[in-house]
Order: C-alpha cells, then sequence, then structure tokens
C-alpha cells in the first residue's frame, strides 16, 4: 500500500490526530499556560460563515484548557500556525519534499495540493524551516573523517564595489562551505566569500579536532589543517582525485557528489533561488542526506523527522522575505 494513501493526507480529523501523537506523545500541552492536567477536547464547533462555507468549516483538534481557559489546537507555535491551508495537505507537502531527491518546486506543489502559488512558495519554506538543524556539536571525532570543500554557485545579487558587473569570477559568486563525514551527516554554510579566516574559523568550529580533515589542495585550509590529528589533501589541477596512502584512502569526493545534487537541484527543479533564502535551500539538502536510505531511513521515518522540527519553527510573510 502507498504512503501517501494513509488516511491523515486526506481526512483532516486523521490529519490532527497525527500531528497530535507525534507532537504531543505525552499529550495535549496548552502552548498558553503549559498545562497538561485538564486539558477538553472540543467538538462540533465550526468557524464563521462565509459565502463561499455558508455553513461555516468545522473546527478539527480544538482543545479548551481547564486552568487558563484559553481554546487552542495543535497548530500553535509550529510553522502552521495562522495557515488557511488544511492540515492533511500540509502532511502531503511535507512528504512530497522529504521524498525527492532534488526537491519539488512551487509550482507543482501548487499544483498537486491544489493551492495558490503564493501559498505553495511559503509552505515550501517554512516546511525548509522545520528541517533546518539548530545548534550541532562538532562533527567527526577520534579516527573519523570530515572531508572539506567551497562551491560557487549562482551570481551574487548585490554587486561589490571589487566585482564589476558582468564578470564571472568567483568574487561574483555565491560561496557555499561544506562539511561531511565518511559514513555520516553533512553541513553547509552559505558564507559571503570563501576567504581564508572564515572558511578556517567554521571548519574549526565545526569539526572535532582529533578527525582527519581532508581537502584539495587549496590554500583556504593548509593553515587550519594542523589544527586536526591529520590533514591530507588531492592535487585536482593535476589530476588527482584519489590517493592512497597504505590503508587510507584519501579524497574529497563525498562532499563534491554531494555538491553535485544540489546544484542539479537548484538547476533542474528550483531554477532560481534569491540569495536571502539560499540557507534555507541549504537546510533542506542537508536534511534529505542526512536522513537518508544509505543510513537506514525511508521516507516515513524521514517525513516523521521533518514534522518533529515543525514546533517553535513559525515564520511569517515578512521574515520570509515577500
Amino acid at each position: 500500500m502507498s504512503i501517501l494513501s494513509r488516511e491523515y493526507f486526506h481526512i483532516e480529523a486523521k490529519a490532527f490526530e497525527h500531528v497530535e501523537s507525534v507532537l504531543w506523545s505525552q499529550g495535549p500541552v496548552c502552548p498558553h499556560c503549559g498545562n497538561m492536567g485538564r486539558i477538553y477536547k472540543l467538538e462540533g464547533v465550526y468557524s464563521k460563515r462565509s459565502k463561499k462555507n455558508p455553513e461555516g468549516v468545522e473546527r478539527h483538534g480544538l482543545k479548551k484548557c481547564g486552568e487558563c481557559r484559553k481554546q487552542f489546537t495543535v497548530r500553535i507555535g509550529t510553522i502552521f500556525e495562522e495557515s488557511h491551508i488544511p492540515l492533511h495537505k500540509w502532511l502531503q507537502a511535507i512528504h512530497l519534499m522529504v521524498s525527492s531527491k532534488k526537491g519539488i518546486s512551487s509550482n507543482q506543489l501548487h499544483r498537486v495540493l491544489e493551492i495558490t502559488l503564493k501559498s505553495a512558495w511559503f509552505l515550501s519554506h517554512r516546511i525548509r524551516e522545520a528541517m533546518r538543524a539548530g545548534s550541532l556539536g562538532p562533527m567527526g571525532g577520534n579516527g573519523k573523517i570530515v572531508e572539506a570543500d567551497e562551491t560557487y554557485f549562482g551570481n551574487k545579487e548585490v554587486i561589490t564595489k571589487r566585482t564589476k558587473r558582468g564578470k564571472s569570477g568567483l568574487a561574483s559568486k555565491r560561496a557555499v562551505l561544506g562539511l561531511v563525514e565518511r559514513g555520516g551527516a553533512v553541513r553547509t554554510f552559505h558564507v559571503e566569500r570563501a576567504t581564508k579566516d572564515n572558511v578556517s574559523e567554521l571548519v574549526s568550529e565545526n569539526v572535532h579536532h582529533e578527525s582527519a580533515l581532508y581537502t584539495d589542495e587549496s590554500r583556504l585550509y593548509v593553515s587550519v589543517g594542523t589544527q586536526f590529528a591529520d590533514h591530507q589533501t588531492t592535487k585536482h589541477s593535476a589530476g588527482e582525485y584519489v590517493r592512497y596512502d597504505g590503508g587510507a584512502v584519501i579524497h574529497s569526493n563525498t562532499i563534491e557528489n554531494y555538491f553535485s545534487v544540489f546544484k542539479r537541484g537548484m538547476k533542474g527543479v528550483y531554477q532560481h533561488c534569491a540569495e536571502k533564502h539560499l540557507h534555507r535551500y541549504l537546510a533542506e539538502f542537508d536534511f534529505r542526506y542526512n536522513n537518508r536510505v544509505g543510513l537506514g531511513v525511508n521516507d516515513s521515518e524521514r517525513a516523521f523527522t521533518a514534522l518533529i522540527g515543525v514546533s517553535g519553527k513559525r515564520l511569517t510573510y515578512d521574515q520570509a522575505g515577500i
């Protein structure tokens, strides 16, 4: 049976039950006062009547707190708050985004979910916000390998004094730094410019110093490489992409492969991305890579993980930059 045939993807009441089971695993929690004791379920409550809905719309999942006496649903305090899109369509959108290796465009969501293009665009950005990881500890560790590399994607929207319009040099491109642990997670950063100082700072802060650092021959990593247990390089300019040193296989192909998927998705699916939103698209690709089949995570589990991340990450139109 297809995952998308499950009831919570099509029936609003079931969608609320599913989200409540994930976010309120210990029982309902009042978002206004934090009460978990006396919570009452309200049934048969309808929204105000309108020309489109002369009988009103039933308010599913409505609860009332026995302490502060305020009403609430599981939507409050999540990316779903104050959204007029039915919750079951949100769940469909989350599943489609986490199960598409290179992403799914707002135009496609607009057609599949039968919502406006503007709503589909904003919905997808809210879901990317849910995918965004919080503060994380250093990657790697004793005996582990972390690959580091930088890539350049798309033209900057703000042209600096040093960059002349029309030039195709790296100074006019958007810079992305990527770190990946062999057999583990990836972490990417959109930086204003890939310089020795900011690259060294990000690598030093995000990689455990007992790790082995593998990079290409770029001078950006020469200084910071001394902080790690080992720093090995391959010389791409000489056609060297893999080097064998005893039992070690030295390359940065893992992060290069990640960048390849990211660029194919951005060019083939999303096609255009404003620079101010690039960090959210990176979070989306990071999330799928860090919850991939190779780590034993299937589509259903990936959607569950994304759903857990919806709390406390509201995104308004002003924040989204519309």
